[in-house]
């Protein structure tokens, strides 16, 4: 594929282990504008699709379509954006949940920096090897365009000592064993959103499948809930966040399980899913929740989880000016959104029935708010700052 002359025309890539979200964005100093954007969803499996949406006078596109490795979906989105004539990338912009100790700014991705990624593995073992694809297969697709790195650990790469240092001896430390906090993209496009109504002290609750909760001090991450790896912090659909040690060492004493049953009991098998024994997805807990004591005592603790990390980041702050819920349960679940802000009028968080919620574009009076996660436009955003910087 070679680049149809758009210097400003940037394809944002978001790997998950078996979809891949693709947003093309025009880039320029003040404004990000959406061309098109979509996702290849089940891949590797029977059930996959790809679908798209976008453009000037299109209709929404959706089909069935073997997908059966990440190379496949790369293909179909360079496939789709050439029939539909679309702007070819510039360059191409990837999220990358661990960058791991050396890799903590976004950057140029070369072979340096794929050794580097290789290396991170084992920080999050269940997102680089995905990113790893992804982005080996788009630099076969788009040979011509240069590819940036964007890593979800950036935003909080300069926290303070007192929040990144880990209470292990400093050998270990020295290893790279840190809080590393992430959702930082999320965060960042945040920050962007509310641009001149940035408060001092701002918390930003991203809540989905995956879960956190930061602090962030004019426009700055000051702590957050996640640490080494996306494990930790609040309860989240199937990962534990925060756990007591002990736990795993009893299991690994008492119950024999090794390093991979440790790993697919925390980040498989627990949280809301491990809790109800129903199901990871907040919208199927809410179904069975009138008769189902779990699948309610998940709902609770969930939100229990969010509303002690949000006490805590206020701690941080010295206080809170507003609150942003986002994240797929953050800005779609009313209850989540109401449950966890109780017990938190105390520092002044409003009571739910007095909540007006601001959903997507626009901020109310409220101290607390839903805004959108824009994590791919804020790859895009990047991407082209990046690479426009590295052709002066």
């Amino acid at each position: 594929m070679t680049v149809r002359g758009d210097t400003r025309a940037i394809l944002a890539l978001n790997s998950g282990s078996s979809s891949l979200k693709f947003g093309l964005y025009r880039v320029g100093p003040s404004k990000t504008e959406e061309l098109v954007s979509g996702q290849a969803e089940a891949i590797g499996q029977a059930d996959a699709t790809f679908h798209a949406s976008g453009g000037v006078g299109s209709e929404p596109f959706s089909e069935a379509i073997p997908l059966a490795s990440q190379k496949d979906a790369v293909t179909r989105i360079g496939k789709f954006l050439a029939d539909g004539k679309f702007p070819l990338p510039a360059a191409v912009g990837h999220r990358v949940v661990h960058g791991g100790p050396r890799l903590l700014r976004h950057c140029l991705i070369d072979d340096a920096v794929l050794a580097q990624l290789k290396d991170a593995i084992p920080f999050a073992p269940l997102h680089i090897p995905a990113a790893l694809a992804v982005i080996r297969f788009s630099r076969a697709d788009f040979p011509n365009c240069p590819q940036v790195a964007c890593f979800d650990t950036s935003f909080h790469a300069d926290m303070p000592d007192v929040a990144r240092t880990l209470p292990i001896p400093k050998a270990l430390r020295s290893e790279g064993i840190i809080r590393y906090g992430f959702h930082g993209l999320s965060c960042e496009s945040i920050v962007h959103q509310l641009a001149d109504r940035l408060p001092a002290r701002l918390i930003v609750a991203h809540l989905g499948n995956g879960a956190s909760v930061t602090a962030i001090r004019n426009g700055q991450s000051v702590d957050t809930s996640m640490g080494l790896t996306p494990t930790g912090g609040v309860i989240m659909g199937t990962r534990t966040g925060d756990l007591d040690p002990g736990v795993l060492v009893y299991l690994i004493r008492e119950k024999n399980l090794d390093a991979t049953a440790l790993e697919d009991l925390v980040d498989h098998r627990s949280g809301l899913l491990g809790i109800s024994g129903v199901d990871s997805d907040m919208r199927r807990l809410h179904g069975a929740a009138s008769s189902n004591k779990d699948a309610r005592l998940a709902i609770e603790m969930f939100c229990y989880s969010v509303r002690k990390q949000i006490a805590a980041m206020i701690a941080v702050l010295g206080g809170v000016d507003m609150v942003v819920f986002t994240g797929g349960i953050g800005e779609n679940d009313e209850v989540v959104r109401a449950m966890t802000c109780e017990g938190l009028s105390w520092a002044g968080i409003g009571q739910p029935e007095q909540l007006s919620w601001t959903v997507r574009e626009t901020v109310s009076g409220d101290n607390v708010c839903v805004l959108p996660s824009q994590e791919d436009e804020q790859i895009a955003r990047h991407t082209w700052a990046i690479q426009k910087k590295s052709f002066r």
